[in-house]
């Protein structure tokens, strides 16, 4: 996934799916500048980690 898209889905009003490592995420934050993520699994709301916006997938 490119940053620009990252950040759409995370102003999206809409659930988008969205995975890593095959793993369904919720997008909370994007790092424009340094082109990460802050995520975390949707059945592990209180797990953050930053990621690269290029190991998520959108179905």
């Amino acid at each position: 996934m490119d940053i620009q898209r990252a950040q759409e889905i995370m102003n999206s009003s809409e659930m988008v799916n969205v995975t890593l490592n095959g793993e369904r995420i919720y997008i909370e934050h994007v790092d424009r500048q340094k082109g990460t993520a802050t995520v975390h699994l949707l059945d592990k709301p209180d797990e953050k980690m930053s990621v690269s916006v290029t190991n998520l997938l959108e179905h």
